[in-house]
């Protein structure tokens, strides 16, 4: 029997799954093991207790997908996190675009991660690759959950600065951040800087987007954001799709999708495609990859 363990590694929560003979048997979850949010102990801890309720000591290969993973130095040091928790198993690490492209069913296109992060990648039947974006919060992620909540945040500011009341928008900020008034939001922000947190606050303009007109400019941003980086991948690899969406934001948010389609197609990019199924399951056809 062949048995893998696939892992996805967002910047919220993690996610694993364990197939035996290609059929999953078991599903875990846990919080981030995302080093570029967490110490690699608390990543490890992560992925021991994960790796433990799946029964990864019996695996024939552990697949796992995780943002930040850039160099070839990144995928051994997410391999040494893993490895001691997978017995004999051989460990796969890629980007977790690559999760979501093969949880879509497709072996070439164009990838998009919206979640706490974002970023793009693409493949071409000839074998060509790019990516765009996943640089991590502190230098982009635009369209991200996150990046909404930091806008939320940076607006609420600026209407202090200018001397405005709370409107309808900042007052729902300052129930989210349990605070009294906008002046707190600094210290708050940079004295939590959980980026799950600050995702979290994206449904604040999702669900005000429908009677707010700032609240819908934003979710717009945010969607035109998504499509300029899977743009960005068509234009190097002069593909347009299939485009295959994945992340929280994508799976929960309808209006996000809705916009998303319309930037999408109007830079051009062909058929988008939601994922109707979680990412970790694109670990079941990566497992051969060497």
């Amino acid at each position: 029997m062949s048995i893998l363990i696939g892992l996805d590694i967002g910047g919220t929560k993690t996610q694993g799954l364990r197939a035996e003979d290609g059929t999953v048997v078991r599903e875990a979850f846990g919080g981030s093991a995302n080093v570029q949010n967490v110490s690699p102990t608390a990543a490890a801890a992560v992925l021991g207790q994960l790796l433990a309720e799946l029964g990864a000591a019996d695996a024939d290969v552990v697949v796992a997908g995780a943002g930040g993973v850039d160099t070839a130095a990144d995928e051994e040091a997410l391999r040494g996190l893993i490895g001691p928790h997978a017995g004999r198993a051989r460990v796969v690490v890629v980007h977790d675009t690559r999760l979501v492209l093969a949880a879509g069913g497709c072996s070439t296109g164009i990838a998009v991660i919206a979640g706490t992060g974002s970023a793009a990648w693409g493949t071409t039947p000839d074998g060509r690759e790019a990516r765009a974006g996943g640089w991590g919060h502190l230098l982009g992620d635009e369209g991200s959950g996150y990046w909404i909540g930091r806008e939320l945040v940076r607006r609420a500011l600026a209407r202090h600065d200018d001397g405005l009341s709370p409107d309808a928008l900042d007052r729902a900020v300052l129930a989210h951040c349990a605070l009294a008034e906008p002046g707190g939001l600094i210290e708050r922000f940079h004295g939590a800087p959980e980026r799950g947190f600050w995702a979290g606050l994206s449904r604040v303009a999702l669900t005000a987007a429908e009677h707010d007109d700032d609240a819908m400019l934003l979710v717009d941003r945010a969607a035109g954001a998504l499509a300029d980086l899977a743009a960005t991948v068509s234009r190097r690899l002069a593909l347009t799709g299939p485009v295959v969406v994945g992340g929280g934001l994508a799976a929960h948010e309808p209006l996000l999708r809705q916009r998303f389609r319309e930037a999408a197609a109007q830079r051009g990019l062909g058929a988008v495609r939601v994922l109707d199924r979680d990412p970790v399951h694109g670990a079941l056809h990566l497992a051969d990859r060497p």
